[in-house]
């Protein structure tokens, strides 16, 4: 059953459809919270969503994937649904997602940065067992080069809009 009700979704700040946009909207959430861009691999997404007032995101995909982060050597489950509250270098009661540990699957419940910055990321489950990984290597290095209806490239877009600062005269 799904954690994404139609009263949330109408408090959604952003909801969007389709697996491009959501893909990028998902790197540039991240990149914004100031987590590494790459950290949720999803794939086949067809929404995603996010409630600006609470923090809360969901992403939803046609099935559950299994992804494995190369530098690291570690396999992750990422369910057809991850839902999460995110803050500054935060993610908080993290669902939908598991890591396999040895021979067993642990759920992530929690991922945050250390502070001060120490370029470490730390992934957390329910029973308070921890493991710390560099940043590094969940980056992706370069945004997708996706475009809308339109023809104007998302990323680019969006990285523009961030750049731009109104000054009073």
């Amino acid at each position: 059953m799904s954690q994404v009700t139609e009263e949330i979704k109408s408090k959604a700040s952003e909801v969007h459809y389709g697996n491009e946009l959501c893909e990028v909207k998902t790197q540039l959430l991240l990149s914004e919270v100031g987590l590494p861009n790459g950290l949720l691999p999803l794939k086949d997404m067809e929404e995603c969503g996010y409630v600006e007032a609470t923090g809360f995101v969901w992403l939803k995909q046609k099935k559950k994937i299994d992804h494995k982060f190369e530098k690291l050597g570690k396999l992750v489950s990422y369910g057809p649904e991850v839902t999460a509250f995110v803050e500054k270098g935060k993610i908080k009661k993290l669902t939908g997602v598991k890591t396999k540990e040895m021979l067993m699957w642990l759920t992530v419940s929690d991922i945050y940065l250390d502070d001060p910055p120490t370029g470490k990321i730390t992934f957390k489950t329910p029973t308070g067992l921890s493991r710390t990984f560099p940043t590094s290597v969940f980056e992706i290095e370069k945004a997708k080069d996706v475009k809308n209806a339109k023809g104007e490239n998302l990323a680019a877009a969006a990285n523009c809009a961030k750049e731009v600062e109104v000054k009073e005269v």
